[in-house]
């Protein structure tokens, strides 16, 4: 087998001494069964830190990720916002560049950041950074701050884009723009006007500002993009046949409903011009609504989306309309493993060749992410609220130090959860102490402060759930 090596296994070997000057061992007489040793096992804390740690170069970019965990995009809030001037909206603040400085000691992976507007009059909520080709060209600057600073110990960073369409609140946008002119109902307080279908100039001026966002956040040395086409957003809202019921080429079929989406990845590397620049996609894995995007349709754009060449597809789910009742249907639905959408990454990954896949949503223990990438359901691990209450979880992880998230007495209401992760970004912006919401003292205090700012709609959600303050 291996000719006159002494390690042959043609035929038993008896004890045979090799001695050079140095050095003088045996080989024993096979079968031979190591020695148990307590350190040839590692413990549970260090196998899963070898797991997760593990860099994950990207297929069509080529980047690197010194490790598989992501801080998936939260809204941070944290930019200019004028409710009467558009042109002083969208500028980053030093705030948000110290939440990146934060983050970034942390030794997270990819960083997404939260999401960035195309358009200065069509926001998600107040504060969010923009980039719209009317803003101040100094705001680039800016951007660059922010890039250095989610950088600076290493991280890849992606800038997530997006457009809200009709989920804008009345309040900031009376005039919404979205595929087609049907109306997101009133959700957790917040009501929505009746949107106005967009042209197929409307729809050209869109995909060029999607591609000129991306080019702006690659002078500012962004590493890449991620375009946001979950969560009922405008891109979402072309795909979902739900908010969707144009007759012309960008309805009807699902090819036709992922038309924009195209238009948009393939105008973006025109602009930006380098192979190099990642790209990444973030879909729902369905919407559990009727009418809404299925496994099979989100499978099939899985696969396109691999085709033209996106390095990372997020999985996550649901939509703002849905609110609460989506939460605890995905809680119960794949407890088990932590993950929301572990079981469709699952389903997803056989066909899927060359295109890697996170999944974001759930994930608190060291135990279920490591389970994940060994299992092969996913290649990437996204975190998004435990960061706001412990920046530097990733690197505790990593570490072995730490084994899971902290924990915390919040009732489970979705816009309850995320208010108080909304809150600690601010608070780490600001560099002050991270309220402790595993302190019932606390949890009550920010209770009776979210009934004073936001009194119906938090009043429904605590007598829903019989939570008291």
């Amino acid at each position: 087998m291996f000719g006159n090596s002494p390690f042959s296994f043609q035929e038993p070997l008896g004890e045979t001494d090799y001695k050079d000057e140095e050095l003088c061992w045996s080989v024993p007489q096979y079968p031979y069964q190591p020695i148990q040793h307590p350190f040839i096992m590692p413990s549970p804390e260090v196998s899963h830190a070898l797991t997760l740690g593990q860099s994950l170069t990207f297929p069509f970019s080529g980047k690197t990720a010194k490790n598989k965990l992501m801080k998936s995009a939260m809204s941070e809030r944290l930019s200019t916002f004028s409710s009467y001037d558009p042109m002083e909206r969208g500028q980053p603040t030093e705030e948000l560049v110290r939440l990146y400085e934060t983050w970034a000691i942390g030794d997270i992976g990819i960083m997404v950041t939260g999401n960035i507007q195309i358009k200065k009059d069509h926001l998600e909520a107040s504060g969010n950074a923009i980039i719209d080709w009317d803003l101040p060209r100094s705001y680039l600057e800016d951007f660059k701050e922010v890039a250095r600073a989610a950088k600076s110990h290493g991280s890849l960073v992606l800038g997530q884009l997006s457009h809200p369409g009709r989920q804008v609140s009345i309040t900031i946008q009376p005039y919404p723009e979205s595929s087609s002119a049907i109306e997101h109902p009133p959700t957790s307080g917040v009501l929505f006007a009746r949107p106005t279908p967009l042209t197929k100039d409307g729809i050209k001026d869109i995909v060029k500002r999607f591609a000129y966002a991306a080019s702006f956040l690659q002078k500012a040395g962004f590493d890449g993009v991620q375009i946001h086409a979950a969560h009922g957003y405008l891109i979402h809202q072309f795909l979902s046949r739900r908010s969707n019921n144009r007759t012309d080429e960008y309805g009807g079929t699902l090819q036709n409903r992922m038309r924009l989406l195209l238009e948009i990845i393939a105008e973006i590397k025109w602009a930006v011009n380098d192979p190099t620049f990642m790209l990444s996609v973030k879909i729902n894995s369905e919407d559990s609504v009727p009418d809404g995007i299925d496994l099979e349709e989100s499978i099939i754009t899985a696969k396109v989306l691999e085709a033209a060449a996106v390095d990372l597809i997020e999985i996550s789910g649901g939509t703002y309309e849905q609110g609460q009742q989506l939460a605890q249907h995905r809680t119960l639905f794949s407890a088990a493993r932590e993950a929301y959408f572990i079981d469709f990454a699952d389903q997803l990954r056989p066909h899927l060749r060359q295109s890697k896949i996170a999944v974001t949503g759930g994930f608190r223990t060291a135990r279920a992410m490591a389970e994940a990438i060994n299992l092969g359901s996913t290649d990437v691990i996204g975190i998004a609220r435990p960061l706001t209450a412990e920046p530097l979880l990733v690197k505790a992880i990593l570490r072995g130090t730490k084994m899971e998230a902290k924990s915390d007495k919040l009732p489970p209401i979705q816009l309850l959860r995320l208010a108080a992760s909304g809150s600690q970004i601010v608070e780490i912006g600001n560099g002050e102490d991270i309220t402790d919401f595993d302190s019932t003292f606390n949890v009550s205090r920010f209770i009776a402060r979210m009934l004073k700012e936001i009194p119906a709609s938090m009043s429904e959600l605590l007598s829903i759930h019989n939570c008291s303050t």
